[in-house]
């Protein structure tokens, strides 16, 4: 059985850029892929494996795939660097733990991230590059 959601649980966006990688952690955390969606910029891009950059609908299906291991997701900001509305955030990253399939998974990196602020002050992120410089 299914439950289905009339809305995304809403997801409070932050005005500190050096924030934002928590304020994705508690979106995916969420396991929403809506959720997930409010805290990327409408042209944002997203990048699953490294030279693989994705927008729009491509984006959030990647996404899905990521929250479809059902796994929480920890964050811990390295690097937050600040240029008037745009915001580089260096943020290592694991998802561990035991996948719907029951294998294990355990998935790290360091992010390469541009967070861009809004018109209404609070960031969202213009490129997730997830998998920093690893190489394809």
């Amino acid at each position: 059985m299914s439950i289905e959601r009339d809305h995304a649980p809403t997801v409070t966006l932050t005005a500190d850029p050096g924030q934002h990688p928590a304020v994705f952690a508690t979106a995916f955390n969420t396991g929403d892929p809506a959720a997930v969606a409010q805290v990327y910029a409408p042209d944002a891009v997203f990048v699953p494996r490294p030279g693989t950059p994705l927008t729009g609908a491509a984006l959030a299906s990647a996404t899905a795939e990521f929250l479809a291991l059902g796994l929480p997701i920890e964050v811990s900001v390295r690097h937050t660097y600040t240029a008037g509305d745009l915001a580089l955030l260096i943020v290592d990253w694991s998802i561990s733990g035991t996948g719907p399939d029951g294998a294990p998974v355990h998935l790290t990196g360091t992010a390469t991230d541009v967070a861009r602020r809004g018109s209404d002050g609070l960031w969202r992120y213009a490129v997730d590059n997830p998998f920093g410089t690893a190489s394809a």
